[in-house]
């Protein structure tokens, strides 16, 4: 069976009174994308700090590549590639100058600079100092940063937060090709189509614990309600249909839908966060 990248057990840590983590488990193997989800406030920046070694748990173990973390830090974060909320970029620097200063820091003498800003469209503006770097732009630096090291664990928290639709959609694909050499990559974000698109597997976290963690479409499959919608036009102006599919009347509802004047039919299937609301009682975002 093959080691996986992060194996996280048991994971707690508490802020005073307040138990902010509970018991909880993260495992993602090599080449996988872990999508980590949860509203404001349960837990997720607690326990990937615990991950990557900024905070040590009160009780649990994480296995980093093979390495405890509580023994091998030092060695294991010098494979680990982050991209934080926080943007601690330098700058008074430019971006060829940050990225080449991050390298040295992984003892990286020559940096594939050019290489680098290429893939986060930031090659026309390299020598331009990071003062003047929209917030967009800020993050797609950021995840040139993450990846300087050839990281073989990529922990990155809303990658595409303030990024337009082209933009995010690059980063994604960049995401992608960093599984698909190997990393595994541990991923946060709000946007539930980013999180569904990108993810190999998703976990849930609401106060502290893991909720529900398997493939979204699993998910999907085993917690949400498929449905079709269909519009007909009728003699008041146009009608709606909505058909579930797993129900014992299915065939002789879509017959009847069927004979009508039809204008469009969707299949409609529960979403990431509609599954959340059902666990949680809230929005991801509250």
């Amino acid at each position: 069976m093959t080691q996986p990248s992060i194996e996280a057990r048991g994971l707690r840590y508490a802020y005073g009174e307040h138990l902010a983590v509970d018991g909880v488990d993260v495992v993602v193997q090599p080449g996988e994308i872990l999508g980590f989800l949860g509203p404001n406030g349960a837990g997720k920046s607690t326990t990937i700090k615990m991950i990557t070694g900024q905070l040590r748990p009160d009780d649990g173990t994480v296995t980093m590549l093979g390495m405890d973390l509580a023994s091998h830090r030092a060695e294991a974060q010098s494979r680990l590639g982050v991209a934080f909320e926080e943007k601690n970029l330098y700058d008074v620097m430019s971006a060829r100058e940050n990225l080449r200063f991050f390298g040295r820091l992984f003892g990286i003498k020559e940096v594939d600079v050019d290489g680098l800003l290429r893939r986060v469209d930031l090659a026309d503006r390299a020598d331009d100092r990071v003062a003047g770097y929209s917030k967009g732009m800020r993050q797609r630096l950021m995840m040139a940063r993450a990846i300087v090291n050839e990281p073989d664990v990529l922990v990155l928290d809303e990658p595409t937060d303030g990024l337009d639709p082209v933009s995010a959609r690059a980063i994604r694909a960049l995401i992608r090709a960093e599984a698909d050499r190997g990393a595994a990559v541990l991923l946060t974000t709000h946007d539930m189509h980013e999180a569904d698109e990108l993810s190999d597997r998703v976990a849930f976290i609401n106060e502290g614990r893991i909720l529900a963690e398997d493939s979204p479409e699993a998910l999907k499959l085993e917690h949400g309600s498929r449905s079709i919608l269909v519009r007909v036009k009728g003699g008041a102006g146009v009608e709606e249909r909505r058909i579930a599919l797993d129900g014992a009347e299915t065939a002789e509802d879509l017959t009847a839908a069927m004979g009508g004047d039809i204008l469009t039919v969707h299949t409609e299937e529960a979403t990431l966060e509609d599954i959340f609301v059902t666990f949680a009682g809230r929005g991801l975002a509250g």
